[in-house]
């Protein structure tokens, strides 16, 4: 599955953070993915072919297709 996904882009996961929230925003983009939980606030990085397994949609912004 081919998703696209730039600094600011919200996503939701496969699998729900310990926190219990699904949902992340892609604070970097390079060969790791920084990511923060949108529940709780932890950030942390994950290598960009693992984010790529784990993530399960984008989420439309306001105004925007993504």
């Amino acid at each position: 599955m081919n998703h696209e996904y730039s600094v600011g882009t919200r996503c939701q996961m496969k699998k729900k953070h310990p926190c219990g929230g699904d949902i992340w925003e892609v604070l970097r983009v390079g060969a790791d993915i920084k990511i923060k939980c949108q529940t709780c606030g932890r950030t942390f990085f994950i290598p960009r072919i693992d984010f790529n397994k784990k993530i399960k949609k984008t989420i439309k912004e306001e105004g925007k297709e993504i």
